[in-house]
């Protein structure tokens, strides 16, 4: 029983520990590229709500074989510091797009609507200068049958250039 406790209170004092102060700038901007389904690059900005919360906004597009799509996307996360210039996030979003099919593709020529929702949890690391590097993984739960799947993984490398 006494490890229990000793366990868990340390636990709780890790959890305290990491959720120190720091700084995360008003505004970034830059690019993010995945692999979610194919290769997507996204333009990418976050905007700082607190020293903890921000929003960041990706807009994406993808052309491929006579399929090409526009997705937009929104997530809300809550930033913990690791270390000094080392953080780590999490938060919800959603997100939706359109996509154009050619008929080579599958017979078809039209254009359809879709919408997902997704969450998010990734790593960064703010340099001395003004670079944001960020890992992520971020699951998207599709409302249709658009792009073959109902959810996808999405991991993404990103850079942005942070500013006030």
């Amino acid at each position: 029983m006494k490890k229990h406790i000793i366990l868990l209170t340390s636990f709780v004092v890790f959890l305290i520990s990491s959720v120190q102060s720091q700084e995360i700038s008003e505004h970034a901007v830059g690019l993010r590229l995945t692999e979610g389904d194919g290769f997507w690059a996204e333009a990418s900005y976050q905007l700082g709500l607190s020293d903890s919360n921000r929003i960041e906004f990706n807009a994406g597009v993808r052309g491929v074989n006579g399929f090409s799509a526009i997705k937009l996307t929104g997530i809300y996360q809550w930033v913990f510091n690791i270390n000094e210039g080392l953080n780590w996030y999490v938060g919800p979003g959603i997100g939706g797009g359109i996509a154009d099919f050619d008929s080579n593709f599958d017979g078809r020529d039209d254009l359809e609507f879709f919408g997902y929702v997704t969450g998010d949890i990734g790593i960064e690391y703010n340099f001395d200068f003004p670079l944001l590097i960020s890992f992520d993984f971020r699951p998207e739960f599709y409302f249709d049958k658009i792009l073959n799947d109902d959810i996808i993984f999405n991991f993404g490398l990103s850079a942005r250039y942070q500013f006030n």
